[in-house]
């Protein structure tokens, strides 16, 4: 692969989030506050949730990463697909496209789309 033709592959992978801003997900029985790592990094192990529940107002706090497909290399991550965020056995994964899924095991607690806000 051409150099520049990696680095602008490399820079479309880059997550949405950036350094000091938040994002906001609403869906329909959720707000999920989203907030990024360091502007340009492509991998992240440090980004924070916050989901509110819109019928109970309770909330939880995680801290979680980006998810990738992988580059040909297998290594290298390429196009960004969202964030998942552990709470022992639950597995929250919040897409870049609006999907929020919430499992623990095989079974799916939470499957609803919502609309990003900024």
């Amino acid at each position: 692969m051409r150099p520049a033709l990696f680095a602008i592959l490399l820079v479309a992978a880059v997550p949405t989030l950036q350094a000091g801003t938040t994002n906001i997900l609403s869906t329909p029985s959720y707000t999920i506050t989203i907030e990024g790592c360091e502007e340009y990094v492509t991998s992240c192990d440090d980004v924070k949730y916050v989901g509110i529940s819109k019928k109970t107002g309770k909330s939880i706090a995680l801290t979680g990463k980006t998810v990738h497909t992988m580059g040909p290399d297998g290594v290298t991550p390429a196009y960004f697909l969202g964030y998942t965020f552990r709470n022992g056995s639950t597995v929250y994964f919040v897409g870049d496209d609006g999907e929020l899924r919430v499992t623990r095991g095989s079974k799916v607690l939470v499957e609803e789309t919502g609309v990003w806000k900024q």
